[in-house]
Order: structure tokens, then C-alpha cells, then sequence
């Protein structure tokens, strides 16, 4: 199993690298990253400010807050609650 982790500030272009160093070693890339914004819009969309922590987490152990990934020809397809959110967890309001 290989496992490389890149961190950074926002826009730095950790996904683009991460893309290239993946399709370079031929292994799928899991965006980490996706996986919190889909929490976050989770909160949103359950009118919980995501920055409260304390209440994000009573949302996750309620089971209203399920991320799952997938991946269709090497990308990856993130699913909130079993629906896919991949583009909607791009937009501003998930961002910030």
C-alpha cells in the first residue's frame, strides 16, 4: 500500500499535484479534503454553522452526515447521504 499525503494552503495546487503524482504511480487519489466539505454541507444544509464543532459532531453521530467515496475512471465521486455532492461541494458557500 502506498500512502503520500501533501498539505498546503488553499490554491496552492495540492489536488493538481496529487492528480499527477497518482496517475504517474497508476493509483487513485482520495481527496481527504472533499470528504470534510461534504460534512460541512451537511451542516449547512441542516442549518448548523460547520464552525461549531461541538454540534457537527452531534450532526456525524446521528448518522445525517454519511461520506462516501467513489471512483469512475479514476476520479473521484464523493456521495453525502448517498447522493453525489461532488460538484455541489465546490461551490462558494461549502468553501468558506
Amino acid at each position: 500500500m502506498i500512502t503520500i499525503a501533501i498539505d498546503g494552503p488553499v490554491g496552492a495546487g495540492k489536488s493538481s499535484l496529487s492528480d499527477a503524482v497518482a496517475d504517474k504511480l497508476n493509483i487513485l487519489h482520495l481527496d481527504t479534503g472533499a470528504m470534510y466539505r461534504a460534512v460541512g454541507l451537511a451542516a449547512l444544509q441542516s442549518g448548523i454553522d460547520p464552525r461549531d464543532e461541538h454540534a457537527v459532531s452531534v450532526l456525524c453521530e446521528a448518522g445525517k452526515a454519511q461520506v462516501d467515496v467513489l471512483y469512475h475512471d479514476k476520479q473521484q465521486i464523493t456521495l453525502l447521504n448517498d447522493q453525489d455532492v461532488s460538484s455541489l461541494i465546490r461551490t462558494e458557500e461549502v468553501g468558506l
